[in-house]
């Protein structure tokens, strides 16, 4: 059985590029519990909780609740549900989950082969973290789930990654040289002997959700601006002006001046004869990364 292509192929709601993480992140999350207590039962009552701040953390903003994927992972031969009556879930009644005592745990035969062969859950979790999120977002995730995924090199640019699409191994490039290596944020252009530093390609439409290795969809942008970009803090509005979530919460000067004072700020870039990034990517990122209704612009 191959489980690294369940991992890559998990069943999951899916239209128009919306954003179904929920199965990843159950099924993340049960790999990190595997990885400190390989025998531990996990109760819903318990992984109501932390399911509940991940998907809000890193899941699309609207509304969903941890049951569908506890109850709907069984479905993909990786995960198990077992109540006070025996094996088998109950369904997706959050009530009918707590009061029936559930308990999920990945499937035994998986279990059985993680015992077997222990850089399988690394390579799962990296299947799944390639698949559904982006790299700025893998450590903290992994930090999150309290999983190790034992280190491996990034693949290669130009490498194939799950699904048998190919990297670009000139996206970086491409990118920072049509925004003159400076954040299209904050204008932030660092170089340490001739060579950028904290400066990167930032796709729009996430890699892993159809988004191309292409100049119009991504932004040149600093480390910093990369991260909250990738965690719906920052997006792009009409007219290429910044977008800053009025969830973001900065009480210090410095987080004022980065953050929210670049509310209904101009992009800067790309060069001119360079195409900007394309609406389509822009109204993928809004609809499906960026977090509520964004800030107004301080008054000029």
């Amino acid at each position: 059985m191959d489980w690294l292509e369940r991992a890559a192929k998990l069943k999951q709601w899916s239209r128009d590029g919306i954003r179904a993480p929920h199965k990843p992140l159950l099924l993340l999350y049960a790999l990190g519990r595997f990885q400190a207590d390989a025998e531990d039962a996990l109760p819903y009552s318990a992984v109501e909780g932390d399911l509940k701040r991940l998907l809000a953390e890193y899941g699309p903003a609207r509304p969903t609740t941890p049951a569908y994927p506890f109850h709907h992972l069984v479905n993909d031969g990786v995960w198990e549900v077992r109540t006070d009556r025996g094996p088998g879930s109950p369904g997706t009644g959050i009530r009918e989950l707590r009061a029936s005592g559930a308990t999920g745990r990945l499937a035994p035969d998986l279990r059985r082969a993680l015992r077997r062969d222990p850089s399988l859950l690394g390579r799962m979790a990296r299947t799944l973290l390639e698949r559904h999120f982006p790299p700025s977002l893998h450590q903290d995730l992994c930090d999150a789930v309290g999983l190790d995924p034992e280190p491996e090199a990034e693949p290669a640019a130009g490498a194939a990654a799950p699904g048998g699409r190919r990297r670009d191994r000139r996206m970086r490039e491409l990118v920072l040289t049509a925004y003159e290596y400076q954040c299209a944020f904050c204008g932030y252009d660092g170089m340490i002997d001739h060579a950028p530093v904290g400066l990167e390609a930032a796709h729009v439409r996430w890699w892993a959700f159809g988004g191309p290795d292409s100049v119009d969809n991504a932004l040149c942008l600093c480390s910093l601006h990369h991260k909250l970009f990738d965690k719906g803090v920052l997006g792009m509005g009409d007219g290429h002006r910044v977008l800053v979530s009025r969830h973001f919460v900065g009480r210090s000067a410095a987080a004022r001046a980065h953050v929210t004072a670049l509310a209904g700020r101009p992009l800067t870039g790309p060069q001119p004869g360079i195409r900007p990034v394309a609406d389509l990517h822009r109204s993928w990122h809004t609809a499906q990364v960026f977090r509520g209704a964004p800030r107004t612009a301080a008054a000029g």
